[in-house]
């Protein structure tokens, strides 16, 4: 959030300052774009604050000097996202579901699953113009492959847990690493199933960090000026 408010800052020649406070609910270093996403955060509450008057594609690209992960969480919906993060574009309508989010309490590097990633990437899906139904999506993700679940699996082997304790969960109907990790993600039809498994995994995972909820599929709406 320091870098993010200085690059504005050394962006738009202003230094007019704010106080920011965080207030983190997160695991750290976990796959889920915690990090990127309080940058995206800030670089949009103080260019609304500052008044600085940078346009979308301007937040962007200075985003993208933050982190790779920055411009789609400035994006703010879901979205396909290509290349090392620089070409983003909206993604297919989806089913309303819902998501389980579990994290072992392990910090994993992003450098160091790449640097252990072995082979040529998988190609680019061919998306469809929607998802109309839960088995719609989760069929098509089943044919799918995140390239760095194996390296991530060798440097954090807990993810294994996880991921079976996940899918052992009988309303689980997908299940898989989310970015390079630890964090993973269970895909349930609503909100109620996902809450249930979760409250399944608690009783014999304390220790784990866990989220349940609804997969947010609508645009929100635009920040006002203050």
């Amino acid at each position: 959030m320091l870098r993010a408010a200085t690059a504005l800052a050394d962006q738009t020649g202003l230094r007019p300052g704010a106080s920011i406070i965080l207030s983190k609910n997160l695991p750290v270093a976990s796959g889920i774009g915690g990090g990127s996403a309080d940058a995206a955060a800030t670089l949009r509450a103080l260019n609304i604050f500052w008044r600085a008057g940078l346009d979308d594609l301007a937040l962007s690209r200075l985003g993208q000097s933050l982190g790779a992960d920055v411009p789609v969480c400035l994006f703010g919906r879901t979205a396909h996202v290509r290349g090392i993060g620089e070409h983003i574009t909206p993604a297919p309508a989806l089913p309303d579901i819902g998501l389980l989010l579990v994290n072992p309490g392990v910090d994993v590097s992003t450098s160091a699953v790449f640097s252990k990633r072995r082979g040529a990437y998988s190609l680019p899906a061919d998306l469809p113009a929607a998802f109309e139904t839960v088995a719609s999506l989760t069929g098509f993700l089943a044919h799918c492959h995140n390239d760095l679940l194996a390296p991530a699996r060798q440097l954090s082997p807990q993810i294994d847990d996880v991921l079976a304790d996940l899918t052992r969960q009988p309303d689980c109907l997908f299940a898989s690493l989310s970015g390079s990790g630890a964090t993973c993600f269970g895909i349930f039809t609503d909100v109620a199933t996902a809450s249930a498994a979760a409250s399944a995994l608690k009783g014999a995972r304390s220790d784990w960090w866990m989220h349940a909820g609804k997969f947010l599929t609508k645009t929100p709406p635009p920040a006002e000026d203050p």
